[in-house]
């Protein structure tokens, strides 16, 4: 598989604006000061990013209460991601990439396996940024199920 960006702990986070599913655009940098999860995901409305969607949606409450905000991208249109945050009661931004740039900028984006065969396509990836806008973890490869628990456990929120 050829070379691709790993962001690592201590990389400054790559800047973003993208629209949110109302059309709102959302910045890294209203989050400065806070510590914010940013996750992506294949497709809205597809079994494991429904799965992934609502266990943070769960979650959120014990989240917020650890100062930690959500937030997921992917390459869907806004018009679909309100019908899948309307559809499963998201409460969290979920904002659209439909060129991949953000996407490839974190490392989101690029080959991987898919039924033993090598794709290119979105890297199911989870990163926690901290207050001053630096990778304070990096998760390539997640597994839709679980993955909050996991993430909880291993970043002790």
């Amino acid at each position: 598989m050829a070379d691709q960006v790993r962001l690592e702990v201590g990389d400054i986070a790559p800047e973003f604006t993208l629209p949110d599913a109302d059309g709102k655009q959302v910045s890294l940098t209203d989050y400065l000061g806070k510590r914010v999860i940013v996750y992506f995901y294949p497709a809205a409305m597809t079994p494991g990013c429904t799965k992934q969607a609502c266990d943070f949606r769960d979650n959120l409450a014990d989240l917020s209460g650890e100062g930690v905000d959500v937030i997921g991208i992917s390459p869907d249109k806004p018009e679909k991601l309100a019908k899948f945050v309307a559809r499963d009661e998201l409460t969290f931004p979920l904002l659209s990439d439909p060129d991949k740039g953000v996407l490839t900028a974190y490392g989101a984006f690029g080959e991987k396996k898919l039924y033993g065969k090598v794709v290119q396509g979105v890297i199911r990836s989870t990163f926690l940024i901290d207050e001053q806008g630096r990778i304070a973890a990096a998760q390539y490869n997640v597994r839709a199920t679980g993955h909050v628990a996991k993430l909880r456990r291993d970043l002790n929120l």
